[in-house]
Formats: structure tokens, C-alpha cells, sequence
């Protein structure tokens, strides 16, 4: 690609096509925002991981179309998830397609059976979560969330803003 095939054109292909492809996406990413990568919704994480996927792709190119096929795949990863975020800001019926829906697993110190058993989360997940949320007694506990993004948010303390989970689906047995 660069020079014959030495391990000094292995060194340089991977090097500076790995460097253009980063930097292709960060262009992109200040182009359409940093919307692109987060992780509100499973369709932004595919995106993220297909990015990085198309990104190594890229890297590892040993020929030019291949380098420009990845280029072009991320160029389209990008024009779709700009235009799926702004069909779910416009459109409730697209936001309900889209996006998945919080699940509550645990209210008011109360495990919520009916929640993990929807959610196939296991209760010693659950209590991991607990855990790294540095709770040290369940009644402490507000509300546990499995969010859209299948991270799981503890609120605990003295007082929960209603609020915070008026868009949470209360799984009944």
C-alpha cells in the first residue's frame, strides 16, 4: 500500500491508517455531535461498537478500497443515527419504537420480583449493583433501575423526587 510488502509498510499502514480513521470520527463526531456516541439507547450502542469496529477495519486495510469502504460505512453510521435521533426527538411513536423502556427492580427497599423476572436480572446482580452503589442497607434504597441502556441506576438516600422515575415501568406480578 505504501511501500512493498516489508514489515516497515505493515508499521506505516497501521499506524497512519489507524490515526486517519480515528480522526475521521472525531471529525464526524464534531460534525453531527456528541449525541453520536452516547449511550441513551441500544441503537447508540451498536453504534459505538460498529464504530469501533469499522475503526479497527480500517486500520487493518491492506488495500485502499477496503480502507474507503470502512470510511464510507462509518459516513453512513453517522447520517443514520443523526437522523434516528432526531425521528425520536420529533416522533413519540419513534421514540416508543426505539427506545426500550426503564424497568424498576427495586422500590422503597422492596426487591421487586416481578421486575428482575421480567428483566432476567438475577437478585445477586441486583445486589452487586447495591454494592457498587455503596448502600449498606436496603432500606435506604429509593428506587433501582434497570435503565434503557441495560445500566442500572441506584437512588437512595432520604428522599426521592417522583419525578426521577415518572417514566419507569412498574412491572406488576
Amino acid at each position: 500500500m505504501f511501500l512493498e510488502n516489508t514489515l516497515l509498510d505493515l508499521l506505516l499502514r497501521s499506524l497512519i491508517l489507524g490515526m486517519i480513521a480515528l480522526s475521521f470520527v472525531v471529525i464526524q463526531i464534531r460534525i453531527v455531535g456528541l449525541r453520536s456516541l452516547s449511550k441513551m439507547t441500544s441503537f447508540d450502542f451498536v453504534m459505538t461498537v460498529a464504530l469501533g469496529s469499522l475503526v479497527a477495519g480500517a486500520a487493518q486495510s491492506s488495500e485502499w478500497t477496503g480502507f474507503v469502504q470502512a470510511m464510507l460505512a462509518m459516513t453512513g453510521l453517522f447520517i443514520l443515527q443523526w437522523a434516528a435521533a432526531r425521528l425520536r426527538k420529533d416522533s413519540d411513536l419513534a421514540e416508543d419504537i426505539m427506545q426500550n423502556e426503564p424497568v424498576l427492580l427495586m422500590r422503597n427497599g422492596q426487591v421487586l420480583e416481578a421486575g428482575l423476572k421480567k428483566t432476567r436480572v438475577a437478585e445477586s446482580d441486583l445486589r452487586a449493583k447495591l454494592r457498587e452503589a455503596n448502600v449498606l442497607d436496603y432500606g435506604s434504597v429509593r428506587a433501582v433501575v434497570l435503565e434503557t441502556t441495560g445500566d442500572i441506576s441506584v437512588l437512595h438516600g432520604d428522599v426521592l423526587d417522583e419525578a426521577l422515575i415518572r417514566d419507569v415501568q412498574k412491572v406488576s406480578s
